[in-house]
C-alpha cells in the first residue's frame, strides 16, 4: 500500500498546523479581510481540503463537491500581495509544525503552485 503525504504527516499534526495558520491569518491585516468572519469554519474547510489534497480521504468533495478553487476564490481580489501574505503565513505554520523531513517542503511547494493559480487581479 502506498504511503501518502497525508499518512506521513498524520491528521493531528496537519490539523494543528492549519489551526496555527488561521491564527496567523486572523491576525494578519494584509489578508484577514478576505476571509469570512468565522475562522473556525474556514479552518474546518481547509482541513477537509488539505486532507484530500495530500492523499487522505476525500472529505472536501464529499461535503462541498469538486474543490473548483479558482472559481470559489473569484469573488475575492487576490493579487501577488495577498498571495505572498498567504504563503508567508503558511510557511510559518508548516515550519512550526516540524513535519517529517521533506514533507513540509513538499506541501509548501504544492501550495505555492495553488496560491499562484488563485491570483486573479
Amino acid at each position: 500500500m502506498a504511503t501518502t503525504p497525508y499518512d506521513v504527516i498524520g491528521e493531528k499534526a496537519l490539523y494543528d498546523m492549519i489551526d496555527y495558520f488561521y491564527f496567523l491569518v486572523e491576525n494578519d491585516q494584509r489578508i484577514n479581510h478576505l476571509f469570512p468572519g468565522d475562522f473556525k469554519e474556514t479552518s474546518r474547510k481547509q482541513k477537509q481540503f488539505l486532507t484530500q489534497f495530500l492523499g487522505g480521504p476525500d472529505l472536501y468533495t464529499q461535503e462541498h463537491g469538486h474543490p473548483m478553487l479558482k472559481k470559489r476564490h473569484m469573488a475575492f481580489r487576490i493579487t501577488t500581495y495577498e498571495r505572498d501574505a498567504w504563503l508567508e503565513n503558511m510557511y510559518k505554520a508548516i515550519n512550526k509544525a516540524q513535519f517529517p523531513a521533506g514533507v513540509g517542503e513538499y506541501l509548501y511547494e504544492r501550495l505555492c503552485l495553488t496560491a499562484n493559480h488563485m491570483v486573479n487581479s
